[in-house]
């Protein structure tokens, strides 16, 4: 595993770590939409390893396969986010979504429902549902990265590296959110985000398809955004 100076050979990690990377790409792939590519989600882990020989101290006391599984796996959601999945026109209507799930939840005292949203964004519960289907491929990452997404949105310089790490309030902001979630919708996210279970997995659970459940899943997403942000 090392030379005769105490270096890391790569070329042997590389062989040795390579099959890592595929259980990462393969995890995360079974939950994004049907259109990302293995390829790309290997190659990206493939990045994150190489940067992890780099930057692994034993002196640390940390097991080079757990430092290199945290490199790996941020290096491939660093790669979707980079990725403009969504239109400009799908991404403003997002935000609308949020917005207006924030001024209703405000209103009322407790979670729309989604005819009071589609009315509310004027839009016909058809074309709502349908709104919900084309951001659905934005809002497939990890339930961190919400938490994440809605401090960098109040950040005016650009992105905290301490942001990569979430403090006690923030979890027990997203804590809360979760269980303010209606029923079906927090059950939802367990199944997704706990349970690892896939969109066909969770359709199956609560007796709905599996485009019901990417719509049900888009809009939990976008209420913890709206409670987060607010």
């Amino acid at each position: 595993m090392y030379t005769a100076q105490g270096k890391m050979h790569q070329q042997a990690l590389l062989q040795q770590y390579l099959p890592l990377v595929k259980r990462h790409a393969l995890n995360l792939k079974t939950r994004l939409p049907p259109g990302i590519d293995m390829e790309d989600l290997i190659q990206a882990g493939s990045i994150g390893l190489l940067d992890a020989m780099t930057r692994y101290d034993q002196t640390l006391g940390i097991p080079f396969g757990t430092f290199a599984a945290h490199r790996i796996r941020g290096s491939m959601i660093d790669e979707l986010r980079t990725r403009d999945w969504a239109p400009r026109r799908v991404r403003r209507q997002a935000r609308l979504l949020e917005d207006t799930l924030h001024r209703l939840e405000q209103g009322l005292g407790r979670p729309p429902g989604e005819r009071e949203i589609a009315s509310a964004m004027g839009m016909s519960l058809h074309e709502y549902q349908q709104l919900l289907w084309d951001i659905n491929g934005s809002h497939m990452l990890p339930i961190e990265q919400v938490t994440e997404d809605a401090l960098e949105a109040n950040e005016p310089h650009g992105r905290n590296p301490l942001n990569t790490l979430l403090d006690e309030r923030n979890q027990a902001g997203l804590v809360r959110a979760i269980e303010n979630l209606p029923e079906r919708e927090r059950l939802l996210m367990v199944l997704y985000h706990q349970e690892k279970l896939n969109m066909r997995e969770i359709g199956l659970v609560l007796e709905i398809s599996e485009s019901r459940v990417c719509q049900l899943h888009s809009l939990a997403i976008s209420r913890l955004r709206a409670a987060l942000m607010a």
